[in-house]
């Protein structure tokens, strides 16, 4: 149900745009669920997408997981939900 709801989210936004540059992943399913990446992107293969499987496998760090021929850019950011709280915490606080 979640990569059927991911995939409906993307392909609105796709087509509200007219396409896709770039699909990122990110937080903790995104930057740890292989699975889930691999079978988003297999629902999102109309708009060209193609995915390097042993990419895929990586995790925790920055990476470009489509091939050089996809259409659209697929790239895997790590969060760090802790410093980014942290931040606008001092920022709240030193107002």
């Amino acid at each position: 149900m979640l990569n059927y709801q991911i995939k409906k989210y993307v392909g609105a936004y796709a087509a509200v745009m007219g396409g896709l540059d770039c699909v990122v992943f990110t937080g903790g399913i995104g930057e740890n669920g292989d699975v889930v990446r691999a079978q988003v992107l297999g629902y999102l293969g109309y708009l060209g997408i193609k995915i390097d499987e042993e990419k895929n496998k990586m995790r925790g760090e920055n990476f470009v997981l489509s091939t050089p021929d996809s259409k659209v850019l697929v790239a895997v950011i790590p969060t760090n939900e802790e410093l980014a709280i942290c931040r606008e915490t001092v920022e709240l606080v030193t107002k």
